[in-house]
């Protein structure tokens, strides 16, 4: 008992002083603020850093880490930044430091160079260089001018792989039964507690889904590098190069260390930069953006769960359908709104929550028009917030669909038996114990589950049927947890197009009547905290708390784990280098 108390005292002690540090780091920031703007030199080149968790949008009370010092930038942070270089006369050029060891997925990724697309377009040069690449990681580089690295840089290139691990061994050897009804063959989430391999259904569901991999990433890189596809099945069957081996392979440009590639962008001058954290402080305005009408952009992502969206130091950023609502409300009641984008990236999560946002941008797409635009994943509940939208847009690779459900509960009656413990219970009542995570369902419970959770589903598509216009016998195949990226999503009419982000800005526009060349304004939703309201709100300490597990949970120990993966992070056992 003693033992608890410490440890809720050394908590309790360390929280507050966060608080306290956070208050005092709040004044200096308030008087950081009222500083003169950033200054930017003609002549300057934009450097950004690819590196680490990239969210894409600020998490919520992101004020926090702020305050605290985290500097990491989020992906519409550095794709308005890049909008704004392509017009800005006083940037030259940009250089991206890119690591494999980033949180891109594929979406995020094609939209960094669609915005490459447009610097390039912009008659400015845009330049890759990287302390350690690997597929994903060339994927983005390639888009740029030229690519270069060090001499102790590596490349990892190798082939696609789907790996799942599965702990229904493991379950029944703890005593833990599981009581899961899955909607249907190809829900696959479900699978590591039900099988102790993979389906027939989720491996042909992984090979169709690395086929489209294959086609867009691999066909990006080789048009871009100009090498044919059999050169980099080649490259792929090495895996592992040095710089120079990777020059030589023409995966690279160049190898050079950091200070040489600035002599040389500099031409024999010391090169002017700006970070893009700095940058950041430039409004579009200030840039030369000078935009009259606005687009709302109201974004969502994490998983979807509960009322409010917060930071889970375990699971993460969480999507409440009560703040996704008040910003979809907020923006349609924005008399100088002309339309709204809705930006998801979710692997889905609670029905109920999916449900009623689902509802919500029904409702507001009858004011103005909403268009969707689906990030690296808009899978499951990501779908079902979707489908009753405008317009909706993904990413050739967007991951969506898995439209399909799990439902039903976890027995740990055995597991608590083998630790000595016992149950005893007394009902009154039919199905008292229903929902009893120390008992199976009993058959006739079952029975109900399975027509109850059927039902549901059917309710589900049939609404889908009737939002898209596909007829139910036609959408079903298209269901019932099937996977599909967003090019062939877009084939199936589940949604309308696979342009990307700059697309859905375009189908915004066309739908308010804005001209097509006449630039934005955009308001972004959730609007960002600040020190003051979060002090005077009472939630300071335990979101001071919640975030920085977080950090170290989502942050530190994910990069770790990549970089390992990734081959970044070497280990050595008797000697050091």
């Amino acid at each position: 008992m003693n033992f608890i108390k410490t440890v809720i005292a050394v908590l309790v002690a360390h929280i507050l002083i966060a608080f306290t540090l956070l208050i005092g780091f709040g004044f200096f920031g308030a008087l950081l603020s009222a500083e003169e703007p950033v200054q930017v030199t003609d002549g300057s080149w934009l450097v950004m850093d690819v590196y680490g968790e990239i969210p894409p949008y600020n998490p919520p009370e992101s004020i926090v880490g702020s305050v605290l010092g985290d500097e990491s930038q989020t992906l519409t942070a550095m794709l308005t930044n890049l909008e704004k270089a392509a017009v800005d006369a006083r940037i030259s050029g940009v250089v991206l430091k890119i690591s494999s060891s980033n949180s891109l997925g594929y979406a995020s990724l094609g939209e960094m160079r669609e915005a490459i697309e447009r610097v390039r377009d912009a008659g400015k040069m845009v330049i890759a260089y990287s302390d350690a690449l690997d597929r994903n990681a060339l994927y983005l580089a390639s888009a740029c001018d030229s690519i270069f690295m060090p001499p102790v840089a590596d490349v990892v290139f190798t082939g696609y792989g789907a790996t799942e691990g599965f702990i229904k061994g493991t379950l029944d050897k703890l005593g833990i039964h599981q009581n899961l009804h899955k909607i249907k063959d190809y829900k696959t989430a479900a699978e590591p507690v039900m099988f102790d391999s993979m389906s027939v259904a989720a491996k042909e569901m992984a090979n169709w889904m690395m086929d489209e991999m294959w086609d867009i990433e691999l066909g990006a890189i080789a048009r871009d590098r100009g090498l044919p596809e059999d050169s980099l099945v080649a490259c792929m069957r090495l895996a592992l190069f040095n710089a120079d081996e990777a020059e030589a392979a023409g995966l690279v440009d160049g190898v050079m260390y950091w200070d040489e590639l600035e002599t040389r962008l500099g031409e024999g001058e010391e090169l002017t930069t700006i970070s893009s954290e700095s940058y950041n402080d430039v409004s579009r305005h200030g840039a030369g953006i000078k935009g009259k009408e606005r687009i709302a952009v109201v974004h969502a992502y994490g998983m979807i769960a509960g009322r409010t969206s917060h930071v889970d130091p375990t699971l993460g950023v969480l999507i409440g359908h009560e703040s996704v609502i008040a910003d979809l409300r907020a923006a349609a009641e924005d008399s100088h709104v002309k339309a709204i984008l809705f930006r998801i990236d979710s692997p889905g999560g609670e029905s109920l929550a999916s449900e009623l946002i689902a509802r919500e941008v029904g409702k507001v797409a009858t004011k103005k028009p909403v268009i969707v635009y689906m990030g690296d994943v808009a899978a499951s509940g990501g779908y079902a917030v979707a489908y009753r939208a405008t317009k909706i847009v993904g990413d050739s690779l967007t991951i969506t669909g898995s439209i399909g459900s799990i439902y039903g509960k976890i027995n740990l009656g055995g597991m608590w038996n083998k630790l000595g413990m016992t149950f005893d219970w007394v009902t009154k009542g039919p199905n008292a114990l229903l929902w009893s995570d120390v008992h199976d369902f009993s058959p006739e419970q079952w029975a109900r589950v399975e027509a109850h959770h059927n039902a549901s589903f059917e309710r589900w598509l049939v609404d889908i049927a009737e939002a898209r216009k596909i007829p139910v016998d036609e959408l079903r195949p298209l269901t019932e947890g099937r996977v599909w990226t967003g090019r062939q999503a877009q084939q199936r009419g589940l949604i309308d197009d696979a342009g990307g982000y700059s697309r859905a800005i375009e189908l915004a526009k066309e739908a308010a009547n804005i001209p097509a060349d006449d630039p934005v304004v955009f308001v972004n939703y959730p609007k960002q905290r600040g020190l003051y309201e979060l002090i005077r709100s009472g939630d300071a300490p335990i979101t001071i708390a919640r975030y920085v597990m977080y950090r170290f949970i989502h942050h530190d120990v994910a990069t770790a784990l990549h970089s390992l993966r990734s081959g970044e992070l070497r280990l050595f056992t008797g000697k050091f280098e």
